[in-house]
């Protein structure tokens, strides 16, 4: 794609956000493009760099290990499912973690956090709003019985909420999904003050109705990077 190319992919994204912004009654500055890079190649990466793309989202610890090492002039946010076991070396890699799906994964995290240093650490909570078997992320019930627990622990700071939308045959059909997370977000914030108003929502195939439904975070891989390689 070359460094050009990253350009004018980053343009196009942009003006489709403004775009989006514009029939919500929303201010562009508040939607941050959150690049990601799974199956990108570090010399792919390093051209987005040359363009001022220097957050990325990535979907493994061991993924973003292997880049952060070979990136140095770039920050890391994960967006994947985040085992047990990973949850140290993540803390070391990543600024934020947008995908804590449950009590005992959060309450890990706090414990390493303060331990590390790092409290209050960044993150997001993952909602399957849509209740699909295939996602990872908290039941909306069970987030709204939780959420005083999860605000309270000190070793983080909840931003906001985050979910991976349904696969759907138009970007249209996406907007339940959105909707049904803003809402969600409204509600528990007005149950607790210490949760932020960030929406970690939409990607490639459906991030302008997102922007629409009020997504503040929209993470795009396809758009930015183009297709990915065959696995």
């Amino acid at each position: 794609m070359g460094a050009d190319g990253f350009r004018a992919a980053l343009a196009d994204a942009r003006w489709r956000i403004e775009r989006a912004c514009l029939r919500a009654g929303r201010d562009p500055a508040g939607v941050e493009i959150l690049p990601v890079t799974k199956t990108v190649s570090v010399e792919r990466l390093r051209e987005a760099l040359s363009v001022g793309l220097t957050t990325f989202g990535e979907n493994r610890v061991q993924e973003a290990d292997a880049k952060a090492a070979a990136l140095p002039g770039a920050s890391w946010q994960m967006v994947g499912h985040l085992q047990s076991n990973k949850t140290a070396r993540a803390l070391e890699l990543f600024e934020s973690i947008q995908s804590v799906d449950s009590v005992e994964l959060a309450e890990r995290l706090a414990r390493l956090a303060i331990d590390a240093g790092r409290a209050p650490y960044p993150v997001f909570l993952q909602v399957n709003v849509d209740a699909d078997p295939a996602k990872a992320g908290f039941a909306p019930r069970e987030l709204t019985s939780s959420i005083a627990r999860l605000a309270a622990l000190d070793g983080l700071e909840v931003r906001g909420l985050m979910t991976v939308g349904r696969l759907v045959a138009t970007p249209e059909e996406a907007r339940p999904t959105f909707r049904a997370l803003r809402e969600l977000g409204e509600q528990v914030r007005a149950g607790d003050a210490r949760v932020g108003a960030s929406l970690s929502m939409g990607m490639s195939d459906d991030f302008e109705i997102a922007v629409e439904e009020g997504a503040t975070v929209v993470r795009l891989g396809r758009v930015l990077f183009g297709e990915r390689p065959p696995a």
